[in-house]
């Protein structure tokens, strides 16, 4: 199965302005992430994991665990990540994927449907230099749109319950709490994570 059934990657591409919470005008370019982006991208996880070290954690991530130069690679090498770009650089990154963890098999979820229509959201970034500038909001945006182009059913996702931003963020973008789940990452510290879909 195509991941994306009626585009053409090199047709996936749009164009972002976003007002930051400091009255900032924030022009970015959404595009597919190649494999010049690795480098970059591997910094970018390592820098936004040292920033949550040294601030809140919300997501419970750990450096050189999650996420890491091989979840980019794989993003790349299978067409699914795209990074949103400011002025050259990578501000921030997601992966659509068709691949649900184990723990979404036995969910009730709002949509019946193979996953080959339902993207899910993986590595969900933003550079630490690009907080609060409207880039997570922008990429949630351009999966809903990049969803919709492609004729998806559904995206799903999944967030850890103490992630109270990231939530806030799915919620305000349309996303409807499911379940709650344990994703098998309590030896990390990780119980329960909150499961959110959006039917398209």
């Amino acid at each position: 199965t195509t991941l994306f059934r009626s585009i053409p990657l090199i047709f996936i591409r749009t164009e972002v302005i976003s007002l930051s919470s400091n009255n900032i005008c924030m022009n970015f370019i959404i595009e597919p992430g190649s494999l010049a982006d690795i480098d970059e991208l591997e910094r970018l996880y390592d820098e936004l994991n040292d920033h949550l070290s040294a601030t809140i954690n919300y997501p419970g991530w750990i450096k050189g665990i999650y996420p890491v130069r091989e979840n980019a690679a794989a993003g790349v090498d299978d067409n699914s990540l795209f990074v949103a770009r400011c002025d050259g650089r990578i501000a921030g990154s997601v992966i659509l994927d068709h691949q649900p963890e184990k723990a979404y098999e036995n969910i009730v979820w709002k949509i019946d449907a193979d996953y080959s229509y339902i993207f899910v959201v993986r590595t969900f970034v933003v550079h630490p230099s690009f907080l609060q500038m409207g880039v997570g909001h922008a990429l949630m945006d351009f999966s809903l749109e990049l969803a919709l182009k492609s004729e998806m059913k559904s995206i799903r996702l999944d967030v850890y319950e103490k992630n109270l931003p990231a939530i806030s963020l799915y919620e305000k973008c349309g996303f409807e709490y499911i379940d709650t789940v344990d994703l098998g990452l309590g030896h990390y510290g990780l119980d329960w994570f909150k499961l959110y879909e959006k039917v398209i």
